[in-house]
């Protein structure tokens, strides 16, 4: 299923993730201005290689300065791999990210956006701590924006598009659906990922999972008080008590 979009109002303009969007894509620009050993060495200095950030040794092989494997660990939310890597992850970034940000405030959303890239990429880590691969891509703190509109907004609509046979077929189900049937393909494929890496490798499941996992348990963390209760027609709630959605 592709998500086109959300049928969901929201009250003030996504400058954050407008933001966010223009910076992933003037960085992507960057990187094809690169010839390709640079972009390569890019990779290698600014996204995140968990053996340089668990083994000093390692980091010192490769020449590269103290700081950089901390300033990696937010750095690599701005690194793509390709248009379809990007284009991906921005389209998933403004369907979820504008109604995210517009309950929790630009400042919070982006401070939150940050937070929990760090904890999606520790996630990932831990498990393959001994990795030389550069982990690059938004992919683990978007995930945590949608663990974040799992929770506001369960009953809100999905638009998505799904082929069966080369025949476009749209249809509209809820998040928690949509959000819910994502997760447990991430899981999954993480879990089969450790047996069979050979046909799982390549994508950081486990970031995309404590992503989520991470935006879903601490965006609360993240919000004004007024929102923290927050009813309205698209939360269980809301639709619970029937309860109309406040401005």
């Amino acid at each position: 299923m592709i998500p086109l979009q959300d049928i969901l109002p929201r009250r003030n303009p996504p400058v954050i993730t407008w933001l966010l969007i223009l910076i992933n894509l003037l960085v992507f620009l960057y990187e094809l201005s690169l010839p390709l050993a640079q972009r390569e060495l890019f990779f290698r200095n600014w996204g995140f290689v968990p053996a340089k950030f668990f083994n000093d040794y390692f980091g010192i092989l490769l020449g590269a300065p103290w700081y950089q494997k901390y300033l990696a660990f937010f750095t690599h939310l701005f690194i793509h791999g390709g248009w379809f890597h990007l284009i991906g992850n921005m389209w998933t970034l403004w369907i979820f990210g504008d109604n995210v940000e517009d309950r929790l405030g630009p400042f919070r959303f982006l401070i939150f956006y940050l937070s929990c890239g760090f904890l999606a990429t520790l996630t990932h880590a831990l498990i393959y701590h001994d990795s030389v691969i550069p982990v690059v891509g938004a992919s683990g703190a978007i995930s945590a924006v949608m663990g974040a509109y799992f929770m506001m907004y369960p009953l809100a609509r999905i638009l998505v598009l799904m082929p069966i046979f080369f025949v476009p077929l749209f249809f509209e189900i809820p998040a928690f659906l949509y959000l819910g049937y994502w997760f447990l393909i991430q899981f999954y494929s993480g879990l089969f990922s450790l047996v069979l890496p050979e046909s799982f490798g390549g994508i950081a499941w486990f970031a995309h999972i404590g992503g989520f996992v991470g935006g879903a348990l601490f965006y609360r963390f993240f919000c004004p008080r007024r929102c923290k209760f927050y009813r309205d027609e698209y939360s269980i709630f809301g639709s619970l008590f029937n309860i109309d959605k406040k401005k």
